[in-house]
């Protein structure tokens, strides 16, 4: 038989953790003459605000018991939530066991995510994963033909929306989505509590792999106008464009997302301690990183590696925006500048740009963090850990005859934190602490390095400078030169020092081009590609 459309709710059952907006949730129930039933802490709860509420102990016959362990798991819950109402033989069981209806189940669930993120201990966060929660959550979701089921706490006052126009019953439709969006969160629910035992393991690669997110917002589009999106955030705290506070301009597309959170990724490998850097993205690459005295230097010594690119990019910054950065900023169209924090005059500059969006985080992202990136592709997903590979200046190996000087190797281990970032194959000319040429996303080494090189002498001309910033640089390579062509034109462009990671069957070949151009060439052992 087909369901009915319209349920009528007379008898609820009220069982949560999260226990915000209970109270006036109970008070309008019963206002509405709907019976409450309730558990424990919940029950006490609405006791104290002065309504009448029945324990589930009373309904089942049985009190909790095995410390809260067991008390909703019963055949008078799950049969009152599972009972199909139009059903002769459930209606006769119903009857000969003395099991009354539940009509609505509102559950939260304990806060297992909540527990694991502050760090508790192993048997604290078992004791925190809910069972009878998601049991009658799932029964009832099933019989959602007569039953309603609620498990956000935004859906209250849709629910008593929903109550008042029909004359205390619910829709077909209404009653429908609730189990969806009931279904949605065991199974997040689950996700989160399998992901954990799996790390408790250590175990990277279970039989199964679960991912789950809840819905921060519904974008206009996605890449392009013709594609659906929307953004789910992961419930980690990991500082970036997920956790930023957004403090003016219209709201993110997915463009602007994708591409905030390459950029404070990428800023984020630089120590904020050491000085201030500013990195410029575009279409998810850099087309401009530096290091400056002042937070406004950096800016402008990454937007002077290519100021075509920068027009309408995104920003990110390792220190807080001040006044002065800001409105050097605003002599250019940005679409998002994202920072640790940002000033009073720094807002007040921005105020005026409508259209741009200002984020702030507290603090910045730890580049050499344990976390996974995942990649959907045609029948599967792809996993894999982030790229959180650190070289340092004890890691480099020399291989060639003459030997990088300090400032070389400073500025060759920045050009390396930003070839990471660079989709393959990345080249990256650095000189004094500033990306001077990027080559990005080609699909031959020697493209890059004359993308690069090329991008660095139409700069130089814009400048004004007698020479390419090129000249005297050191340059950085994601993968290693398998031919001696790509490293050829990186000395060309004057290019003096060279990193890469090695392992091409042609080093010897390449080293020795490098000795007879005279330059520095040292080894990582570690390769950044990015696709």
């Amino acid at each position: 038989m087909p369901h009915p459309d319209l349920a009528p709710v007379k008898r609820a059952l009220l069982s949560v953790s999260d226990k915000t907006g209970l109270v006036d949730l109970g008070r309008a129930l019963s206002e509405m003459g709907v019976d409450l039933v309730s558990t424990g802490g919940s029950a006490k709860t609405l006791r104290e605000a002065g309504l009448e509420v029945r324990d589930v102990a009373d309904l089942t016959g049985f009190p909790e018991m095995m410390d809260g362990r067991v008390k909703t798991l019963h055949p008078k819950v799950h049969g009152g939530l599972l009972a199909l109402r139009d059903d002769k033989d459930h209606a006769a069981a119903m009857e000969a066991h003395d099991i009354a209806p539940i009509d609505l189940l509102v559950v939260n669930l304990y806060p297992f995510e909540q527990t694991v993120a502050k760090g508790a201990d192993y048997e604290t966060c078992i004791e925190n994963i809910d069972i009878g929660g998601p049991a009658m959550i799932r029964a009832a979701a099933k019989n959602h033909g007569f039953v309603t089921t609620v498990v956000d706490v935004e859906d209250y006052e849709p629910l008593l929306d929903e109550l008042r126009a029909h004359d205390g019953q619910t829709t077909l439709a209404f009653r429908q989505y609730l189990a969806m969006t009931a279904y949605s969160r065991t199974a997040a629910y689950d996700s989160a509590v399998s992901t954990w035992m799996a790390d408790q393991q250590a175990n990277q690669a279970p039989r199964r792999k679960t991912f789950s997110g809840r819905l921060a917002d519904t974008l206009r589009y996605g890449e392009n106008p013709h594609q659906k999106a929307a953004f789910y955030l992961d419930g980690s705290d990991r500082p970036g464009v997920a956790t930023a506070v957004q403090h003016q301009g219209k709201e993110l597309s997915y463009n602007n997302i994708n591409d905030t959170d390459a950029a404070f990724e990428l800023v984020s490998e630089f120590d904020p301690a050491q000085g201030p850097v500013c990195a410029i993205i575009k279409h998810a690459n850099p087309c401009g990183v530096a290091r400056g005295a002042t937070l406004k230097e950096a800016y402008t010594r990454a937007f002077d590696c290519d100021r075509t690119s920068a027009f309408g990019g995104i920003i990110a910054l390792n220190h807080p925006l001040d006044g002065e950065t800001a409105e050097e900023i605003c002599r250019i169209f940005t679409e998002v500048v994202i920072a640790p924090g940002a000033d009073a005059d720094a807002k007040s500059v921005f105020a005026s740009k409508k259209n741009l969006r200002l984020l702030t985080t507290e603090t910045l992202a730890d580049p050499e963090s344990a976390m996974q990136t995942v990649r959907q592709v045609a029948g599967g997903y792809l996993v894999q850990d982030k790229d959180n590979g650190v070289i340092t200046g004890n890691d480099l190996k020399i291989v060639t005859k003459r030997a990088p000087s300090d400032e070389q190797v400073a500025d060759m281990l920045f050009a390396w934190k930003v070839a990471k970032h660079v989709k393959s194959n990345a080249i990256v000319y650095v000189n004094d602490g500033a990306t001077v040429g990027i080559g990005a996303g080609q699909m031959s080494r020697v493209d890059s390095c004359r993308i690069a090189a090329r991008k660095a002498e139409d700069m130089a001309e814009a400048l004004g400078l007698a020479h390419p910033l090129t000249r005297g640089s050191v340059v950085a390579s994601d993968a290693f030169f398998p031919f001696a062509d790509g490293l050829l034109t990186a000395a060309e462009a004057g290019a003096r020092a060279v990193i890469q990671p090695g392992g091409s069957m042609r080093d010897d070949e390449v080293i020795a081009a490098a000795d007879e151009a005279g330059l520095a060439v040292v080894l990582t052992g570690m390769r950044h590609f990015r696709h």
